[in-house]
């Protein structure tokens, strides 16, 4: 295949290929910008918890008017829960991964007097079920010790001294990586403002209530046992996730039984929790998905219509040629080399743009860098579009009969 005559036909036509280059060209840098945004949400929507998700519901409660023992009375609603056919645990925390109603986060560091803390993360305040409830994975040392457990009450009198909060701690593995780089953590000390706590454990991933906060798994817990006024959540993990709305109906039917004069603010599955988490992310992956799928058809539509009408132009010349002996795949392999060239012009150029598009997002929204994988994804997506559309054109070029062609002249 000689790629001069190819040459010389579309510098006959150049403004129309001009125009089909400049169409692949913007949609070449909208496309890979869009793929970027698309994979980046996707990424966010498929981020771990590092709990077991399937198996947990959320009873959000609030009493009308202060408890005079509120912490004996979370006691009771925690007995109620655990007995609940198919609720396999129960416990009071005061967030949750994902989770949109608080965010309790605080500064670690390395020591006492450090004035800028190393890492700020997501506190977590644990009871003695906290750990087996939400299925937190120890990947090193252990669980809290009865005696090193706290009731809130008490920290709450301590507040303002240096003890408050002294005793242990447990932390996700990336907070251990990044305080302590290719040394085991268990053991090691951190410091909570001027309170010093021992790493006795490190969780796999535990991950913030927002990822706007900073690292998304840098997380802590620390063995606090809250009572209802804390916040009031409960957070219950089922036998059988088949029948979690059974349980959730029957579980606030157990705290009702226990005091009805509270609350119940809010009760949900924890997958519902994660998925309004999530929603603006899914609509965005829907949005950027739809207009890069309307961008490819109308692309398609212009190369389908631009080979069309070159070949409508064209059928004397093709049947010339068939004439003087090409065959059908000469015929077909030249108008697929000739969108090749037009469609690989419109890619470098888009190239640019895309790298020009991603620069003003990144001045205008904070966004990332463009990574570069994205473009050759963009460009064999486009090539593969333009080979198929010029396809049925290209064909029916094919398939002119020299005679006819020739009396058409």
């Amino acid at each position: 295949m000689h790629i001069r005559p190819i040459v010389s036909s579309l510098h006959r036509h150049r403004i129309t290929a001009a125009l089909i280059v400049l169409e692949i060209a913007l949609t070449c840098a909208i496309v890979c910008n869009a793929l970027f945004l698309i994979g980046g949400r996707v990424d966010a929507v498929r981020r771990p918890s590092g709990i077991a998700e399937r198996e947990l519901l959320q009873i959000r409660l609030s009493g009308i008017g202060p408890q005079a023992d509120a912490g004996a009375r979370t006691r009771e609603d925690l007995a109620a829960l655990r007995a609940v056919p198919g609720v396999a645990a129960a416990t009071v925390t005061n967030q949750l991964p994902f989770y949109r109603f608080s965010s309790s986060n605080s500064g670690l560091s390395l020591t006492a007097d450090q004035v800028q803390p190393t890492l700020d993360a997501a506190r977590y305040y644990a009871d003695e079920s906290t750990i087996a409830t939400l299925g937190i994975r120890l990947v090193a040392g252990r669980d809290f010790l009865p005696d090193e457990y706290m009731d809130v009450a008490e920290v709450e009198a301590l507040e303002g001294r240096e003890d408050t909060l002294r005793g242990a701690t447990i932390v996700t593995a990336s907070v251990a990586r990044r305080m302590f780089p290719g040394q085991d953590a268990v053991g090691r000390t951190v410091y909570l403002g001027p309170a010093p706590l021992t790493i006795v454990g490190v969780a796999e991933t535990l991950a913030r209530p927002s990822a706007s906060n900073g690292e998304d798994t840098f997380s802590f817990l620390v063995p606090i046992r809250l009572h209802y006024n804390n916040g009031g959540n409960y957070v219950v993990r089922v036998t059988e996730p088949a029948r979690r709305d059974e349980v959730l109906a029957a579980a606030v039917a157990a705290l009702e039984s226990v005091d009805a004069s509270r609350l119940i603010l809010f009760q949900s599955t924890y997958e519902d929790i994660r998925d309004g988490f999530f929603r603006n992310d899914r609509e965005m992956i829907g949005l950027l998905s739809t207009v890069s799928i309307a961008l490819l058809v109308v692309t398609a539509f212009g190369i389908v219509g631009l080979a069309s009408f070159w070949v409508q132009q064209r059928t004397r010349q093709i049947g010339v040629r068939r004439a003087l002996g090409a065959t059908r795949m000469q015929i077909l392999r030249h108008f697929q080399t000739e969108n090749f060239l037009l469609t690989s012009a419109g890619i470098v150029l888009g190239m640019g743009l895309a790298y020009a598009l991603n620069q003003l997002m990144m001045s205008r929204y904070e966004l990332p860098r463009l990574p570069l994988a994205y473009l050759p994804v963009g460009a064999l997506l486009l090539w593969t579009l333009g080979q198929a559309a010029v396809l049925w054109p290209a064909r029916r070029a094919a398939a002119v009969s020299p005679a006819i062609a020739t009396r058409a002249a």
